[in-house]
């Protein structure tokens, strides 16, 4: 049997659980909800833990099985992407005493990591975007 036949068996016995304890969430009270609710969520997590552990298991087979120096590229650049952008956010462009006097715990560390992720968040997308252009340019040259 292969890999593919297996995960899809998997995959339907899990979404049976789900869909009795959702069934049952549903048909009875609200102190039997309260309590079944906690292992939908075991369900649940127990998909994401599914899901992450053959995501992982895939992406190395898939890496040793194609051009590892490519990898290694795609991922440097990524990093370079991620450091560049911490490198340019400053952190301290945000008045921080409204979340203070809410009791949130945000002080410049925060302020600049949420920084790096939004300057690298439009990074990444103005790069996906333009490869998108250049790949439509291209192929409409090319017609």
């Amino acid at each position: 049997m292969g890999l593919h036949k297996i995960l899809k068996i998997v995959a339907f016995a899990l979404a049976i659980i789900g869909a009795i304890i959702v069934l049952s969430i549903i048909a009875g009270d609200e102190e039997s909800a309260l309590s079944m609710s906690g292992n939908l969520l075991y369900v649940a997590y127990a998909v994401l833990g599914i899901v992450l552990a053959l995501v992982v298991i895939f992406v190395i087979k898939g890496l040793f099985a194609g051009d590892i120096k490519k990898t290694l590229l795609t991922v440097g650049a990524f990093a370079a992407v991620i450091f560049v952008s911490y490198a340019i956010s400053s952190g301290t462009d945000l008045d921080l005493k409204p979340f203070t006097d809410k009791g949130l715990d945000v002080d410049e560390g925060t302020s600049k990591t949420v920084g790096a992720g939004l300057y690298a968040f439009y990074t990444l997308a103005v790069v996906a975007i333009g490869s998108m252009l250049l790949g439509g340019v291209k192929k409409i040259l090319n017609k």
